[in-house]
């Protein structure tokens, strides 16, 4: 018996049976090379099959070559893809589990960097991410799309799949962009009147069924919200979805929300409500008889019991919580349900996107690896040692229980008198409570193994004397000397005028010690993470009237990588927080900032202030490595190393243990 008896059930799928309902929803890997699949490909979508999921959406993949915007993009009209679907389908089918290509087009929302040919659009309406004015379409290039969709399916069935998910109706992509009138202003047989809109998407999957046959499963990804002014709302996606419905050419529908316009309402960061999309999901299914997927920070499996249970949709479609977890769907039906890792809507997995990096997440440091690091397949140690790990933040506490899973006898030394490191200290923002679900993650998995831990010790060569290997975890200090990276010069020299006075602090002694705060800050910010953005709101948080400050042309800018620059400068800007860029400060005294405008030489003075915050990264903490020195084996990981992020720390912390 499984504690989500709805989730465990099967459901008939056309002409298939999925096992249960636990259904992972594509998205962008970057495993890819030269538009195929790879090893290192097979074994993620593997890791999820094994991990308890009973169908899966390959990424989407391109119809056409105008849909390029990466490198690292499958071609779904190649017939090289045929071989790759056969070696994928024989992996997966091993599990039970179903899978499903996703042929689709991106029409406006991309650019002409990578293929270096025109954007697609059903009009010349440009994207307002790309902002690149798009060809408008001819009778003779929608045949062109049509004829993809339809060799990407045939490539589907001769390469062994369960079935096709026709995308491009959902996330303001190419057939979205046809059927909302706030994007279609053709006049000729695809546009004007709904059933004009909806021709091609029409064409496209009678195309796609009769190269499928009867015996596969074909559904589709269409929206339940386009979430802005002039888009498609809930009600006319249900009469769309029944529209489509009515033709007898689909198995199934998959929803979502959301377009460019607003990307946070497709993948949102923390803090978002659980479940978000599904209510407008709902409206929808409400018109159908088919199964209905449905997708929004469904993290839990209670909450997905409940929304099954609810009838807001038939399947639960995860993507974020899959990556962070392979095993969500076997250690939630098995009865291991608080063993799940949670996705803690970081979304860092996008930001390896935006890198062009392969995908990975802020703390599964096997996500994207699973070759190289399975965490299900730790070799044990040849020689059972006696290990040290000196810090309790994320890495330490990651290496300490691999090295204990690995057989080694382990010691944690942390100097502070609770586990967690600096995630606690960032989860005290009401925006990132949910990031400490990734040190409560790993305490609890540690206070499963026999590790002896020494809080409120801060340990000293001495203590370490008796010990086979040490991992060094010690982490980092926040700077507070005023300058930015355009002084170098000045870096490591007396700090900035008046940086030394009392009232002046690094954002990490902000954090950890939750000082007394007076009406007024200026936050000095030099680097443009999430550091600044989170401390503002914390200041914020506590009363303050914020100053953002920074030498950059825009407040943390390195929010582009997870998308949710936009939502955090709304969320600072409704919390009275105001921003001042392009400039460096030149003097603090006790009540005021002098600041000056990098490009005009002017400068200007804030007055009544009572609180400097410096963002400005951090010193590692590593005198005990070099202390050390080569009389013990001694691994340096994480801030301790060099200052960075939660993700590095965990993996360094992972690949020290399995190098013990």
């Amino acid at each position: 018996m499984t504690a989500y008896p709805l989730l465990g059930s099967p459901l008939k799928l056309g002409p298939k049976t999925a096992r249960n309902r636990i259904w992972m929803t594509a998205h962008a890997t970057l495993l890819v090379k030269d538009h195929l699949f790879t090893k290192e490909h097979i074994a993620y979508y593997v890791a999820r099959a094994r991990g308890g999921a009973a169908v899966i959406t390959m990424e989407a993949m391109a119809s056409h070559p105008t849909t390029q915007p990466y490198k690292g993009k499958a071609f779904a009209f190649d017939p090289r893809m045929v071989p790759e679907y056969a070696k994928l389908a024989d992996a997966v089918h091993e599990h039970g589990t179903l899978l499903l290509s996703q042929p689709w087009h991106r029409g406006r929302q991309t650019n002409s960097v990578t293929n270096g040919l025109p954007v697609w659009a059903p009009s010349a309406i440009p994207c307002g991410v790309y902002r690149e004015m798009p060809h408008v379409m001819t009778g003779k290039d929608i045949g062109e799309i049509i004829e993809g969709y339809r060799l990407s399916a045939r490539h589907s069935r001769e390469g062994g799949l369960d079935g096709v998910e026709v995308h491009g109706m959902s996330h303001g992509y190419l057939l979205n962009q046809f059927l909302s009138p706030a994007t279609n202003a053709r006049t000729d047989a695809y546009g004007g009147s709904l059933e004009d809109r909806m021709r091609i998407v029409m064409e496209i999957l009678q195309a796609c069924r009769e190269e499928l046959g009867p015996d596969m499963i074909m559904g589709m990804r269409l929206n339940s919200d386009d979430g802005y002014e002039g888009g498609l709302r809930a009600e006319d996606w249900a009469d769309l979805a029944a529209e489509f419905e009515a033709t007898g050419l689909i198995d199934y529908i998959s929803l979502s929300h959301g377009t460019y316009i607003n990307r946070m309402l497709i993948y949102p960061t923390s803090p978002e409500q659980h479940g978000y999309q599904l209510d407008a999901t709902a409206t929808v299914k409400a018109r159908l008889g088919i199964p209905v997927v449905g997708v929004g920070r469904i993290v839990e499996p209670g909450e997905a019991e409940g929304y099954l249970a609810d009838g807001k949709c038939d399947f639960i479609g995860m993507a974020r919580a899959l990556v962070s977890d392979a095993r969500w769907g076997a250690k939630a039906l098995g009865g291991e349900a608080r063993k799940i890792r949670p996705c803690v809507g970081a979304n860092w997995c996008m930001s390896t996107i935006f890198a062009q990096s392969a995908i990975g997440c802020i703390h599964n440091p096997s996500a994207g690896r699973e070759l190289e690091l399975d965490e299900d397949a730790l070799i044990p140690a040849a020689t059972p040692r006696r290990v040290a790990v000196v810090g309790g933040g994320p890495g330490g506490l990651r290496a300490a229980w691999t090295l204990a899973r690995r057989g080694h006898a382990v010691t944690l030394f942390e100097a502070r008198n609770r586990l967690g490191g600096q995630v606690r200290w960032w989860a005290k923002a009401e925006s990132r409570t949910e990031l400490v679900g990734i040190v409560d993650w790993l305490e609890a998995r540690l206070a499963e193994e026999n590790v002896e831990i020494r809080l409120n010790t801060e340990a000293s060569e001495g203590d370490l004397a008796d010990f086979d290997a040490v991992v060094v975890a010690t982490g980092s200090t926040g700077l507070r000397h005023g300058w930015t990276m355009l002084r170098p010069e000045k870096w490591c020299g007396p700090p900035l005028p008046g940086a030394d006075l009392g009232h002046v602090m690094a954002y990490t002694e902000l954090l950890e010690t939750d000082p007394e705060i007076g009406k007024r800050a200026v936050l000095f910010d030099t680097m443009g993470g999430r550091q600044g953005a989170v401390t503002a709101e914390y200041l914020a948080q506590r009363g303050a009237e914020v100053l953002f400050v920074t030498q950059l042309g825009q407040p943390s800018p390195d929010l582009g990588a997870s998308r949710d620059w936009g939502k955090v400068h709304g969320a600072l800007r409704r919390a009275g927080v105001t921003f001042h860029v392009d400039r460096e400060l030149t003097e603090i005294t006790q009540t005021s900032v002098t600041m000056r405008d990098l490009y005009t030489g002017e400068t200007e003075t804030l007055t009544d202030i009572d609180q400097v915050v410096m963002v400005q990264g951090s010193s590692a903490n590593d005198a005990l490595f070099h202390a050390l020195g080569d009389r013990i084996e001694t691994h340096l990981i994480g801030d301790a190393m060099s200052a960075r992020r939660v993700n590095d720390a965990i993996k360094e912390g992972e690949l020290a243990a399995r190098a013990i």
